[in-house]
């Protein structure tokens, strides 16, 4: 009997002195997690490494906008998919969601037809446009253009989907305005659709040619 104690404290303070694996496996999945967010969201710092001073600044500018922009837009659009079901509790934070997605979504639009000039110059002055018409057709014909005009489509429908949720207040979740719930909904997830597909595009047509 005291054979067999001693040999089950032995094994009891191992364990406590080990973890087990399920908690190894827990702080490493929280550990890689925390570390791929901090990578992603450091993404737009990259570009002040560009030799070049002009896409060292403006390449940072408009990345941490539109970086900015897709983390509110997402995070706005996730959260209609509760709203559609009807919880009202969301409801004071979706409308300064909305309103904040809006904002960024012109910041991101702005900064990015900033970057747009640089990348429309001539091929003699260095044009990503150029030169991937020049050397990658495809790239240019899918991804920018798609970037071009996917990423405009958030501006308009933030604005329509603040101005409906501060509009209507409380009373949207109605019966009888339910449409007007349903399509607000939908266009917060196109939003979010939208941002994640822009910010793709654009990281695509830069890793393929920089400004």
């Amino acid at each position: 009997m005291v054979q067999h104690s001693k040999q089950d404290s032995t094994t009891d303070l191992a364990t406590s002195e080990f973890p087990r694996q399920l908690d190894i496996a827990q702080v490493s999945i929280y550990g890689l997690s925390f570390l791929s967010a901090g990578l992603f969201l450091f993404l737009p710092l990259v570009n002040l490494l560009h030799p070049s001073p002009w896409q060292r600044w403006m390449g940072t500018i408009h990345g941490m906008g539109a970086m900015c922009a897709l983390l509110v837009m997402v995070y706005t659009g996730h959260l209609a998919f509760p709203l559609l079901r009807g919880a009202g509790k969301i409801l004071p934070q979706m409308r300064t969601l909305a309103f904040w997605s809006t904002i960024l979504s012109f910041l991101a639009i702005a900064t990015g037809n900033w970057a747009y000039m640089r990348y429309r110059a001539g091929i003699n002055f260095g044009g990503a446009r150029a030169l991937l018409k020049e050397n990658s057709p495809l790239g240019q014909y899918v991804l920018m253009e798609y970037h071009e005009f996917s990423v405009l489509f958030t501006l308009p429908l933030t604005v329509a989907c603040t101005w409906i949720l501060w509009n209507y207040g409380d009373s949207i979740l109605e019966k009888q305005n339910r449409p007007v719930l349903t399509a607000t909904c939908v266009a917060l997830m196109a939003i979010m659709f939208f941002a994640m597909g822009g910010m793709v595009s654009g990281l695509g047509v830069a890793k393929i040619q920089a400004l």
